[in-house]
């Protein structure tokens, strides 16, 4: 399939409506979205264009019941494919106050995942433009993907999408 396909979770709530906006930022009809609660590793395989959301998951949710499984059931099928000569990017939210040393960890874990089973990543951002103490999403000084922080920068999203989608433009071919 033509169309970058953008799967994301959770379904609702901070990071749908980031995939939303990403998704006009695009182009509505370059676009689909998929919410990852319900795809599998055959939905992986229809795209060759594919950009990934998600949002970290806070300490107060790793010491309590999560409420919404949709990335840790999702995340073993990221490996039951390859993703050579794929387009490859990734976003994460996160909140650099609350979580400042954790920040967007999770773009990390995931772009592990991804890289270990042949992913090349597109769409690395400087850490310049934002505040935080430490994230293992940081290599060579540049985020492995877009971090947004719907929290505390909601102010922030649309133009740092606007330039993540410009930065992607001559990979994805939008």
């Amino acid at each position: 399939m033509d169309k970058t396909a953008i799967f994301f979770g959770p379904d609702g709530g901070a990071v749908h409506r980031v995939a939303e906006k990403l998704k006009k930022v695009i182009g509505d009809d370059n676009v689909v979205l998929v919410p990852v609660k319900n795809a599998s590793v055959r939905d992986l395989e229809k795209y060759d264009k594919i950009i990934f959301g998600l949002s970290t998951v806070g300490k107060e949710t790793w010491q309590s019941e999560y409420s919404n499984p949709d990335w840790a059931n999702f995340l073993p099928e990221i490996g039951k494919t390859r993703y050579e000569g794929k387009t490859v990017a990734i976003f994460g939210l996160g909140d650099h106050v609350t979580y400042a040393a954790t920040f967007v960890d999770h773009i990390a874990l995931l772009a592990k995942e991804l890289m270990n089973n042949g992913a090349v990543l597109t769409g690395q951002i400087p850490i310049d433009d934002y505040e935080f103490e430490a994230s293992e999403a940081v290599v060579d000084g540049k985020f492995l993907g877009l971090p947004v922080d719907e929290d505390f920068e909601p102010e922030m999203t649309d133009q740092r999408l606007t330039n993540w989608v410009e930065q992607l433009r001559p990979h994805f071919r939008f």
